[in-house]
């Protein structure tokens, strides 16, 4: 039975596209004729120890059992889908991670945490791939919606339960992480993080006096004259290629040059001509 069992187990771990739980496994027997859940684990783990030095495994997500290829070989696995993967906005991906963290959370708490509005559509992109979904409503006046990660969460992300996600104790890149994990960043994630890398640098170019508080988005090299990114009245040295530059206070104007001419005052009019005899 235990060679049936594990033969039986495998072939129906193959032909599902979810992860499939002990209880679930056993509900494909009848009732009289159903092995008991350490059997269950006893041919699981045999089935684990078969894939030691192969290209696949059989790993345990979000409560659930699955076979899958190993994280190594997803750079080649990945060129059989010639479809651009979804890019991921860095605003998503903030998003989510609150969520994973926080949860259950609302709109508000998120908004509070990130210092800005969630967009609506960011929402309906959660819950539409399934990483999110609506679990509750936080009894307070007007009952916002609460939201939490969901199973498709742990089995995009590879992660067996919540407690995988690494600590918030220090501040780290996302590459450590899915070093750690031994899990390559799926192509959006790394786009996303692309994309912030290159924010970050622009963000780099702004100059330290543009004081604290000013949310000043680079996009370039400041031209000459953009008030927009240095303090008002400053000139930058290496916008004047000569050797002395003068401030607007030195710098005399045209008007300023010579004197105004001296006009004589026009003639006085009476403003009460006298009246017509």
């Amino acid at each position: 039975m235990s060679a049936d069992l594990k033969n039986l187990l495998e072939a129906v771990l193959l032909a599902s596209d979810a992860p499939l739980g002990v209880a679930r496994l056993q509900g494909l027997f009848a009732r009289d004729a159903a092995p008991s859940a350490d059997a269950v684990k006893q041919a699981l783990a045999e089935l684990q120890a078969d894939c030691d030095g192969r290209g696949i495994e059989l790993r345990k997500i979000g409560g659930g059992y699955r076979y899958q290829s190993r994280p190594r070989y997803a750079e080649w696995i990945r060129k059989l889908h010639a479809a651009r993967p979804p890019r991921l906005s860095r605003a998503l991906l903030e998003t989510l991670a609150i969520i994973a963290y926080r949860q259950p959370v609302t709109r508000g708490d998120i908004e509070d945490i990130r210092g800005v509005g969630v967009s609506p559509d960011i929402m309906r992109r959660l819950v539409e791939r399934g990483w999110v979904a609506e679990v509750g409503a936080r009894d307070v006046p007007g009952h916002p919606a609460l939201f939490a990660t969901t199973r498709e969460f742990l089995s995009y992300f590879n992660l067996e339960s919540l407690q995988e996600l690494p600590p918030l104790s220090a501040e780290r890149e996302f590459g450590e992480v899915a070093a750690e994990l031994d899990a390559p960043l799926p192509p959006e994630l790394l786009a996303a993080l692309r994309d912030s890398a290159h924010a970050a640098a622009g963000n780099a170019e702004i100059p330290a006096d543009a004081g604290p508080g000013r949310a000043v988005e680079s996009t370039g090299p400041m031209e000459a004259g953009d008030a927009g990114d240095a303090d008002a009245g400053a000139v930058q040295p290496a916008e004047f290629p000569d050797s002395t530059v003068e401030s607007p206070a030195a710098t005399e104007s045209p008007a300023a040059t010579e004197p105004p001419a001296a006009t004589e005052p026009p003639a006085a009019t009476d403003r009460n001509p006298p009246a017509e005899s």
